[in-house]
């Protein structure tokens, strides 16, 4: 049969303990609070600035005047064309993407306290200020960084990054906050940095490249369609023109002469001509149709909030640190006392 036992904290014993460490206590939160108080002023400062999207879809007036288009020109399809291929659901994991963040390396701005223009990759390689516990990793780092990589920011493959870029595009990465509400769709888009005119520059950039790629993105077979539309209407349009040269010329060159087999070459001539004036007018409205296309498919931002240079920085508290600090500090204390003093705090009944 399994013995039940019961554990018994005396509460008295410990706060006798306490009681004589008093000294100890007070000691422990002095060296806390100047430890704390260290730390607190060692972060850098850090801003943040935002900007509210609200994307536009397609609506069905759209749709409906294409697909009205489309039955008037002969091709009777599939009518559902307000399918996105990108939707804003996914966007925040378009920043976790290499290729995007290696897009903006080459973003130029100019900082708070500097005239000289600089880029992203330069401001995030030189111009970060770190706490002074980063030093010794980052001597140790530079110790063993291998002098043979490209370092180079106009030269990038985001397949294969150098060691170097990989750290300055996840600093990137950690520095941009996408979320997207369900609800009302507004897209808030947050920069991170340690220059109040930085933060709100690169917002400004980001959104920029954003509202760009996902144009890119969601355009791209239109556009590829387009393409090839206007590659056939150049081309029914130079064969038309062929057609109705030569059958002028041919007419100027024979309306004296009456013989049939004249009549039938013009008769032939006349036809050719009107089968490639009927493809060419086909042509025209299919790019039409194609332009059309490329304009539905293309997204539409509302900005709701504009980013602007923040003034306040976004640091935590230096209290809220240091009441952190402290409560680790005390907890870890009183965890230690009581292991070491268990026999007189805690009693076991079998």
């Amino acid at each position: 049969m399994d013995k039940k036992f019961r554990v018994e904290f005396k509460i008295k014993e410990f706060c006798y303990l306490l009681r004589d460490r008093k000294k100890q206590i007070i000691g422990l939160g002095i060296l806390t609070t100047i430890f704390a108080i260290i730390v607190a002023f060692s972060i850098p400062r850090i801003y943040k600035a935002r900007v509210v999207l609200a994307p536009e879809t397609s609506n069905g007036n759209m749709a409906s005047s294409i697909s009205s288009l489309a039955s008037m020109i002969g091709l009777y399809g599939n009518n559902n064309m307000t399918g996105d291929a990108i939707y804003p659901e996914i966007y925040p994991e378009i920043f976790n993407s290499t290729e995007f963040i290696t897009e903006l390396y080459n973003i130029k701005f100019h900082t708070s306290d500097s005239k000289k223009q600089t880029t992203l990759y330069e401001y995030m390689k030189t111009g970060q200020k770190s706490p002074w516990w980063n030093y010794p990793l980052m001597l140790i780092k530079g110790l063993f960084a291998s002098k043979g990589e490209t370092q180079d920011s106009t030269k990038v493959d985001p397949f294969h990054l150098t060691r170097e870029q990989y750290n300055i595009t996840r600093s990137i990465q950690g520095s941009i906050f996408c979320a997207v509400d369900k609800k009302t769709s507004l897209i808030t888009l947050e920069v991170t940095a340690q220059d109040p005119l930085v933060a709100a520059v690169l917002t400004d950039s980001v959104k920029n490249h954003l509202q760009d790629f996902i144009t890119q993105y969601r355009t791209k077979k239109a556009c590829n369609d387009l393409d090839y539309m206007k590659r056939l209407y150049v081309e029914a349009k130079n064969d038309y023109t062929r057609a109705r040269q030569l059958y002028a010329s041919y007419s100027d060159a024979n309306q004296d002469l009456q013989l049939a087999s004249f009549r039938m070459k013009a008769t032939d001539l006349e036809n050719d001509m009107q089968l490639k004036y009927n493809i060419y007018t086909q042509v025209v409205q299919q790019v039409q149709l194609a332009n059309a296309k490329v304009q539905e498919n293309t997204p539409a931002f509302t900005v709701v909030q504009n980013p602007v240079v923040p003034i306040k920085h976004s640091n935590k508290p230096k209290i809220l640190i240091l009441a952190a600090f402290l409560l680790i500090a005390y907890a870890t204390y009183v965890i230690v006392l009581i292991v070491r003093h268990r026999r007189e705090v805690i009693k076991v009944h079998w």
